[in-house]
């Protein structure tokens, strides 16, 4: 167990060198559900994410002995460059075991950090043993990512700044992966008020805390929190500090993404907007009383899988539709109906030709449209003009 001391230590560690995080007010999300909403930027930090929190306490406490024979770490991407950060920091070697399918961008700033990759088969389970048995064959240093008593504390600094920055908070909304960030920041707050309402979010698709068995091989676009097993240390803390835990889809988490994006220019990966997802669903209550912080955890996104984020975002909320339909195969049969859409205001995406497999005339042909829209209501505004035209169009899935 952690003490509240051992946050205020490690805030002494990692003063002047992780960032003390910005807080923003989320007003567009406050008025649609109610409360005073906060933000908590932690994909503004050094290396993208909270995590350098926890890696600089931890390295900070090690031996000169320890630092000589280096030190490794399991990760999907952010513990490891917070690792490969910090070590270089402090001028120690670090080596940096990766699932093979973690993101390219994690992986390459990892390279730039200084740390040497070790790309494994499987996830996150699987890389940290492999970093365990090259941590006892080497005689280096394993820095786990979130069950070690310093890591927690670490993170748990970005507490201590909550209590300063939003002091009329009441609840904070936390994503899990391992339970680290949650209960080190539940251990800063509880300390100073007791009635702070701790509320967990995880993904649906990974989600231990809820009592969630995963998949052998989960997909989610919240690799950061796809933590398959909750740590010996962790868990008694989580479950003795949080008040809640709650999850949300992959299409809910990409809706997040693309709000905090569009609204609040702040580009968060999908572990670091699962708390903002659980808000805009209704999933968590905010406070009727006091302030209601999220605390986005990271920002390190590919921008491939950010594209694809936005789509996913954009279709759950009901602005990209895909429109089918027949159309007359003669020059200009394809310019109508597009002019068609133009008109109601509808963003063409793409076009796709459909001639195999379809009922078709001789003198007909087949598209379907992916088109960018306003809504749902839009969408229904599109259907039915395209019918008053003589289509029949057939909306896709």
């Amino acid at each position: 167990m952690i003490e509240s001391g051992d946050v205020v230590r490690a805030a002494e560690a990692v003063a002047g060198v992780a960032r003390q995080t910005p807080v923003l007010p989320a007003k567009r999300l406050a008025r649609q559900v109610g409360g005073e909403l906060w933000l908590k930027l932690e994909n503004l930090q050094v290396t993208g994410s909270f995590k350098v929190r926890g890696a600089v306490n931890r390295l900070d406490a090690l031996t000169d002995a320890e630092r000589d024979a280096g030190v490794l770490a399991a990760s999907a991407g952010n513990h490891a460059q917070a690792v490969a950060w910090a070590a270089r920091r402090f001028g120690i070697k670090a080596t940096l075991f990766m699932p093979v399918e973690a993101p390219l961008a994690k992986i390459a700033a990892v390279r730039e950090y200084g740390g040497e990759v070790r790309l494994v088969e499987g996830m996150l389970e699987e890389a940290f043993t492999a970093a365990r048995a090259h941590a006892d064959e080497s005689g280096g240093t394993f820095v786990h990512a979130f069950d070690d008593p310093a890591v927690i504390a670490g993170q748990g600094t970005a507490g201590l700044e909550l209590l300063r920055q939003v002091p009329n908070i009441a609840m904070v909304v936390v994503p899990i992966g391992g339970g680290g960030l949650i209960a080190g920041v539940a251990t800063a707050l509880r300390a100073e008020n007791p009635n702070v309402r701790v509320v967990g979010v995880q993904s649906e698709a990974v989600a231990p805390y809820a009592g969630i068995e995963p998949a052998a091989a989960p997909s989610t676009i919240c690799d950061g929190i796809a933590v398959k097993r909750p740590g010996e240390i962790t868990r008694p803390l989580v479950e003795a500090l949080v008040d809640e835990i709650v999850t949300v889809s992959d299409d809910e988490t990409a809706q997040a993404m693309v709000h905090l994006l569009e609204r609040l220019k702040q580009v968060v990966e999908g572990a670091g907007a699962v708390g903002v997802a659980a808000v805009m669903q209704r999933r968590v209550k905010p406070a009727s009383e006091g302030a209601t912080v999220m605390i986005l955890s990271g920002g390190n996104v590919d921008a491939t899988l950010l594209v694809e984020a936005i789509r996913l975002g954009e279709t759950a909320a009901g602005r990209r539709m895909i429109l089918a339909t027949k159309i007359p195969d003669r020059p200009g049969g394809l310019a109508t109906l597009l002019g068609l859409v133009a008109d109601i205001g509808a963003n063409v995406i793409d076009v796709e030709h459909l001639r195999d497999g379809m009922d078709l005339h001789v003198r007909e042909t087949a598209v379907q449209l992916v088109l960018q829209t306003r809504g749902p209501d839009h969408d229904e505004q599109i259907l039915e003009a395209v019918r008053a035209a003589g289509y029949e169009p057939e909306p896709g899935p």
